[in-house]
C-alpha cells in the first residue's frame, strides 16, 4: 500500500538529519534554511521480528519485508501559509502525504542555528500547526464562498456541506486543527474532500542530544513536548538524530551491539516506523511458502477479499478464501502442517476482516 509519512519541521530542527539517518537516501543536510527544497522521498524496510521467525520455520528461497515510505518536507518558516519563504511549494508537499511526522529540537548546540534565535520546541510547533490551520482556513473560507450562495437557494447537499465548513471555520479561528472536530461518517465524506492538512493525523519527533537518548526524562524540552501533544492526542517519540546517523553506516550485527552499547532497545527508525503504522492504522500480514515468505501492509479493518487485492487484483476478483493461521499459532505448532493437524488453520471467507500476523493463502479464481 503505497502510504506515506511527511517529515516536517521548522529549520535546523535536526529534520533533515534524522531522514537521512532511516533511509540512507542522502538528502542534503546543512547548517541553514532551505537546503531541502524539493522533498526527498525514502522508501524503509519495515523490520518484523515475525518475518525472521517465518523465514527460520519455512526456509524460503528468499524473504520480501513490506515497506514504508517517508517524504522530507523543507524546513517551513512562520508566514509559509501566505507564501513566505517557500511556504506555498511546501505546503503543497505536505498535501501529498498520509500522516505527518513533525520534528522538534530539544537539544541546544551553539553551532546549530535556530531559526527564531532560541530552543523553545511548544513555540516551533505552535508556529507550524498554526501555518497549516491558516491554510486551511483559506481552504474553507473560499468553499463556503461557493457553497454558502447554493445553501441559500435551500440545495440539500449545499447546506449539509455548509454547516460542516461553519464548523471547521469555527475551529480554525480558535487556532483547533481539523482532526480535533468530530464529524460523523457521512461528514467525513464531505471532509476528506477538502484536501485539509490538519485532518492528517499528527506525530511529534523530540529530537534530542547524545546525553538524553538512553533516559530523556531529564530533558525538560521533552517534557514540554509530551504535555503539548496530550492535549492533541497525539504521540511522541524520542530520537537523537546524530545518533541515529551513526547507526544507520552499521550492519545488522554492529547495529545490535552500538545499541546495546548504548543501554538503547531500539532504534529510532524502528521507533517512527512502528509509530506511524499506528498513526495511519496500518498492520501487517504475511505469505509463506517455499518460494517465498513475504510481509504485507494494509489497513486495519480491511476484508480478506480486499488484502488479496494488495498482492493482486485478479486475486480479489476471483476470491474464493482465505486458508488462515495466527503467527502465534503456527509458532507454537512448529510448522505449517502441524498447525493444520492441530485444527488452527482456519478457511475464512469474504466478510472475514484480517489480523495483524495472519498468515494466508488466499484462493482464487479468475
Amino acid at each position: 500500500m503505497a502510504l506515506t509519512a511527511g517529515i516536517v519541521g521548522l529549520p535546523n530542527v535536526g529534520k533533515s538529519t534524522l531522514f537521512n539517518a532511516i533511509t540512507q537516501a542522502g538528502a542534503e543536510s546543512a547548517n541553514y534554511p532551505f537546503c531541502t527544497i524539493d522533498p526527498n522521498v525514502g522508501i524503509v524496510e519495515v523490520p518484523d521480528h515475525r518475518l525472521q521467525k517465518l523465514t527460520e520455520l519455512v526456509q524460503p528461497k528468499k524473504t520480501v519485508p513490506t515497506t514504508f515510505e517517508f517524504t522530507d518536507i523543507a524546513g517551513i518558516v512562520k508566514g509559509a501559509s501566505k507564501g513566505e519563504g517557500l511556504g506555498n511549494k511546501f505546503l503543497s508537499h505536505i498535501r501529498q502525504v498520509d500522516a505527518i511526522c513533525q520534528v522538534v529540537r530539544c537539544f541546544a548546540d551553539e553551532n546549530i542555528t535556530h531559526v527564531a534565535g532560541k530552543v523553545d520546541p511548544i513555540a516551533d510547533i505552535e508556529v507550524i500547526n498554526l501555518e497549516l490551520i491558516l491554510a486551511d482556513l483559506e481552504t474553507v473560507d473560499k468553499r463556503i464562498e461557493r457553497v454558502g450562495k447554493m445553501a441559500k437557494q435551500k440545495d440539500k447537499d449545499a447546506m449539509f456541506e455548509h454547516e460542516i465548513l461553519v464548523r471547521l471555520k469555527e475551529a480554525f479561528e480558535n487556532e483547533k486543527p481539523a482532526r480535533t472536530v468530530e464529524f460523523t461518517e457521512e461528514e467525513m465524506k464531505v471532509v476528506k474532500g477538502l484536501h485539509l492538512l490538519t485532518i492528517k493525523p499528527m506525530l511529534y519527533v523530540a529530537n534530542v542530544g547524545e546525553e538524553d537518548v538512553v533516559d530523556p526524562s531529564n530533558n525538560e524540552f521533552v517534557q514540554q513536548v509530551r504535555d503539548f501533544a496530550a492535549k492533541d492526542n497525539a504521540e511522541v517519540i524520542v530520537v537523537c538524530a546524530k545518533i541515529e546517523s551513526e547507526i544507520a553506516e552499521l550492519d545488522g550485527e554492529e547495529k545490535a551491539m552500538f545499541l546495546s552499547e548504548l543501554g538503547i532497545e531500539e532504534s529510532g527508525l524502528d521507533q517512527l516506523i512502528r509509530a506511524a503504522y499506528s498513526l495511519l492504522g496500518l498492520a501487517t500480514y504475511f505469505t509463506a511458502g517455499v518460494q517465498e515468505v513475504r510481509a504485507w501492509t494494509f489497513r486495519k479493518g480491511m476484508k480478506a477479499p480486499q488484502c488479496a487485492g494488495i498482492i493482486h487484483s485478479d486475486f480479489e476478483r476471483g476470491f474464493i478464501r482465505a486458508e488462515t493461521v495466527s503467527f502465534d499459532d503456527l509458532v507454537a505448532a512448529g510448522s505449517y502442517n502441524a498447525a493444520k493437524e492441530a485444527g488452527k488453520v482456519r478457511l475464512e471467507g469474504k466478510d472475514y476482516v484480517v489480523q495483524d500476523g495472519d498468515i494466508i493463502h488466499f484462493r482464487f479464481n479468475v
